[in-house]
């Protein structure tokens, strides 16, 4: 079947932010000397920067207050995203077939509204978003899937008509269970978890560009 309504992720998926994003994190860990798994990122990437915060404090007792995470997280990355982070090789061309097709779409990211609304704005294709959503905007993660079928909701569409891309694993087994027809995005942040990308997606892109209607 043919989509009408395409929802991305942003980071590591429309944009190449993923070294940026990560970093911001990391920064937390290394400044306070604490230990964390090997697979952090994987496992923070759906969080965004509250859940992060959270997860920072009540799994790995990083002694900082969530306010001093949260300024330390925008010391590092707001100027990467105002001026410096850009599009994913055939993002740009991809976006605009599917305009060309008639096709809505939508952002939704884990990312706050002050990272992501000014680099898009930069990168001069806000404006060909319906909704440009963080999850900040639900009260809740990427690793609900109620998140997924209240966005569809809200664009009032239909969950088996709706496609959901995503650079990170869980997330897109989350969107998968939602009801949402998912392609995992290749990102070199996620390059261990490819295959198992490969098997969880509906559609796997190694890159947009070139890539197909769905």
């Amino acid at each position: 079947m043919n989509h009408s309504v395409y929802m991305f992720d942003f980071d590591g998926t429309l944009v190449d932010s993923m070294p940026h994003w990560s970093e911001k994190m990391l920064n937390i860990l290394r400044t306070t000397n604490t230990p964390y798994p090997a697979d952090v990122i994987k496992r923070i990437t759906p969080l965004g920067d509250i859940g992060t915060a959270k997860y920072f404090r009540d799994e790995l007792h990083v002694p900082l207050t969530l306010d001093e995470m949260f300024a330390m997280m925008d010391d590092y990355a707001l100027p990467k995203y105002r001026d410096i982070i850009g599009l994913k090789e055939g993002v740009r061309n991809y976006l605009t077939m599917l305009r060309e097709h008639g096709c809505s779409l939508h952002v939704l990211t884990a990312s706050p509204h002050k990272m992501v609304d000014p680099c898009l704005k930069r990168l001069g294709i806000f404006g060909w978003f319906g909704n440009v959503w963080s999850c900040d905007d639900f009260g809740t993660t990427k690793s609900d899937p109620q998140i997924y079928i209240e966005a569809v909701r809200r664009i009032g569409a239909d969950i088996a008509g709706t496609v959901f891309f995503d650079d990170n694993i869980h997330a897109v087994k989350t969107a998968r269970e939602a009801g949402l027809y998912t392609v995992g995005v290749y990102d070199p942040s996620g390059e261990d978890f490819t295959e198992e990308m490969k098997t969880a997606a509906d559609r796997y892109f190694s890159t947009f560009a070139g890539a197909p209607l769905l």
